[in-house]
């Protein structure tokens, strides 16, 4: 057999196996790469140098999932996810954070898209201190609670509560945060109940899903170069535009037509999951 054909075999193979095998790699490296912390590519294609790993537990907030291993973020989304716990610290309840991304970020096998460069974490919105109680060694017997209502259109108001607002305002102030999905919704609750000054709503945005948790993204840092912005919020709180989100289904549609295609990963990536 030509020495070529393997070569071509091998390449056959990776394309059938597609993003799953490539998340698979992925998730299987030893930990951070080594060097200065830089967010690299976009959030749905790109990785991390110098990622730190959360802290399991701390003032106001617990990890869970922890045999994930979804816990590495970029350090200035360490320090924002240690803020907002010394808030929930002062009244309002235990922060449990969900995924953050893996050791040099890139994709995941499974659960998201996003959380590739360091810079998103899942933050649940059952706040009860004693949650960690019924958990396992792992807390991976554990799931969030939905705020919508199982019999209308709005919110489930037994779990639904002020601390939920104060959370996310307190997150939608910090400097470095970007944008924070939550189900349109809990964003219509919050245009409903603020009083005064709405501007911090404007960072909160409407999306599929996230009736259990919020899903808070930085910005790229200034000094990670490769970092590619997302497009600008538009100006306003957003309250104004949030009927065609209310009116659609809980679920994207299947898409029809062709899939845009996806984002290609940065080289830079390619070094950081070859490093030893």
């Amino acid at each position: 057999m030509p020495r070529w054909i393997p070569s071509i075999l091998l390449g056959l193979t990776l394309g059938l196996l597609g993003s799953n095998a490539l998340a698979n790699v992925w998730s299987d490296v030893s930990g951070p790469a080594r060097g200065s912390p830089k967010a690299i590519g976009e959030t749905s294609a790109g990785c991390i140098q110098g990622a730190q790993r959360l802290p399991e537990d701390g003032e106001g907030y617990m990890a869970m999932h922890l045999e994930r291993d979804r816990i590495y973020g970029h350090p200035r989304l360490i320090d924002n996810i240690k803020s907002l716990g010394r808030r929930a610290a002062r009244g309002l309840g235990i922060l449990h954070i969900g995924d953050l991304g893996m050791a040099r970020g890139g994709p995941m096998p499974f659960g998201h898209r996003s959380h590739q460069t360091g810079l998103d974490v899942d933050v649940w919105f059952d706040l009860h201190p004693s949650l960690h109680l019924k958990a396992n060694e792992d807390r991976s017997n554990i799931k969030a609670f939905s705020l919508l209502s199982p019999v209308s259109n709005g919110l489930n108001y037994d779990l639904w509560s002020e601390n939920h607002a104060i959370v996310l305002k307190a997150a939608a102030l910090l400097p470095e945060v970007d944008r924070i999905f939550v189900n349109a919704r809990i964003k219509q609750e919050l245009c409903r109940t603020t009083p005064g000054d709405k501007a911090w709503l404007r960072k909160i945005r409407p999306w599929f899903y996230h009736e259990d948790h919020f899903h808070l993204r930085l910005a790229c840092p200034e000094d990670s170069l490769s970092c590619v912005r997302q497009d600008a919020i538009p100006l306003g709180d957003g309250c104004d535009a949030l009927d065609g989100w209310l009116n659609k289904p809980s679920e994207p549609t299947p898409q029809k037509k062709a899939p845009p295609p996806k984002p290609i990963m940065p080289p830079e990536c390619r070094a950081l999951l070859n490093q030893e």
